[in-house]
């Protein structure tokens, strides 16, 4: 597996979702200690993924007796009400962190520190799980959080549309270019169905992988300058641009109001690039599963590469809970490889374990084998200490392409600029 490594070093900062786990070939776990009574409070943000993880919860409760209670809360309302916990010092046991909010986590004590930990553990060992990943929750060279995943992006299409336009389904040797030419071909001039669709916000599901691929970057290896005004980025942009300025994608109204995996299962666009975290939501449309499936990304006209996003979650634990060494317990199982190949087995996500998601690929009817050859030239989401901030500000400002207003090129100025500016105060 070839890793194109942006960032260094295992500094932790803020970035886009993260993923890990680890384990040995059957998770025993220490339970000489544990008080059955005990039950675990988890919160995570993905309803889809819910179903798989509490099986997997379910068998650490038959390990060990303790028990749990898994919520699922909206993304933006959980990092409001994991926010006001820590402050009220009143975190879930266990939860999900994502990189672009784990920097401040971490410098704060909010995460249970479990080094020391992992170097006891039979069960996780750092070299099982890609090295990137565990940078995102590292800080101080101490670490925080336990894999729990790792995602790759790829091309869904719509096998149905491409028939009754008469085209050859997307391929390996597929270009941006390519692309672009079976999105004319996909649109309807009455605005009932689009050739593609991606969000002003879809950066990992979206432009971030033009630009790597056509060799720009969004943010320097030193984590100091923006590269959103590289010529390369530019260039790359232009694409998104051409779909923008061509009707091949639909408004910024409707993508905001309708999110893009809806459009898609329900016969509106043709194509989209998608997380492999969304497998679930497409397993559960029955128009989806009868005629979309998924494809490699297109690859760059002028430098032949075909690059994809990556990221992963992380196992995290409340530094303050009243339940610190069960809640150690069930993220060193949720780590394990034993867990580790259930997720992937039922289709939950791919995981972060080395050699672990061969059994995704086979857990659907689609294309799953696309996300696993994404794995060939991954490079990490972009990321530093403040993402979020510079992040959200660049989703606003690239609204104004989306609309018009500007100039692509004009706007990925712009958002360079605001984007130094914050790395400045880094």
């Amino acid at each position: 597996m070839k890793f194109k490594k942006i960032f260094c070093g295992v500094l932790a900062a803020s970035m886009i979702m993260g993923l890990m786990g680890c384990g040995s070939e059957e998770a025993t776990i220490n339970t000489s200690s544990t008080p059955e009574e005990v039950t675990l409070s988890i919160n995570i943000w993905d309803t889809y993924q819910q179903p798989g993880l509490q099986q997997i919860l379910d068998d650490f409760t038959a390990k060990t007796g303790i028990k749990t209670e898994l919520s699922v809360i909206t993304w933006t309302e959980y990092w409001t009400i994991l926010e006001a916990g820590a402050q009220g010092g009143q975190l879930p046991d266990v939860f999900w962190m994502h990189s672009n909010e784990s920097q401040r986590y971490m410098e704060n004590d909010m995460l249970l520190d479990i080094t020391d930990k992992i170097a006891e553990s039979t069960i996780i060992d750092p070299e099982n799980y890609p090295e990137d990943i565990w940078g995102l929750y590292t800080s101080s060279d101490k670490y925080y959080a336990v894999p729990k995943d790792i995602d790759t992006i790829a091309l869904w299409y719509n096998k149905t549309m491409f028939d009754e336009a008469g085209l050859e389904y997307p391929n390996a040797d597929w270009t941006w270019d390519d692309m672009t030419e079976a999105a004319r071909k996909l649109t309807k001039p009455d605005g009932s169905q689009y050739g593609v669709a991606i969000r002003n916000d879809g950066g990992q599901m979206g432009y971030y992988n033009m630009i790597y691929s056509n060799g720009g970057y969004v943010i320097s290896e030193d984590k100091k300058k923006s590269g959103y005004d590289d010529p390369k980025s530019i260039e790359a942009m232009q694409i998104l641009e051409t779909w923008i300025n061509e009707g091949l994608m639909p408004s910024l109204s409707i993508m905001a109001e309708t999110n893009v995996e809806v459009l898609m299962q329900s016969a509106q666009i043709a194509m989209t690039i998608q997380g492999s975290w969304m497998l679930s939501s497409y397993e559960e449309s029955e128009y989806a599963l009868a005629n979309i499936d998924i494809a490699e990304l297109p690859m760059s006209k002028s430098t032949g590469e075909r690059v994809s996003m990556f990221n992963g979650l992380g196992w995290a634990a409340s530094a303050s809970g009243d339940h610190t060494e069960e809640a150690w317990q069930l993220l060193e199982y949720l780590g394990s490889k034993e867990a580790q190949e259930k997720q992937a087995e039922l289709g939950v996500t791919m995981s972060a374990y080395n050699g672990t998601s061969d059994k995704w690929a086979t857990s659907s009817s689609f294309n799953l084998q696309a996300y696993i050859n994404m794995m060939d030239n991954m490079i990490i989401n972009p990321y530093s200490r403040n993402t979020f901030i510079w992040d959200s500000e660049n989703n606003e400002i690239l609204k104004q392409a989306y609309l018009g207003e500007k100039s692509m090129e004009e706007v990925c100025k712009e958002m360079a600029a605001q984007q130094n500016k914050v790395l400045a105060d880094e």
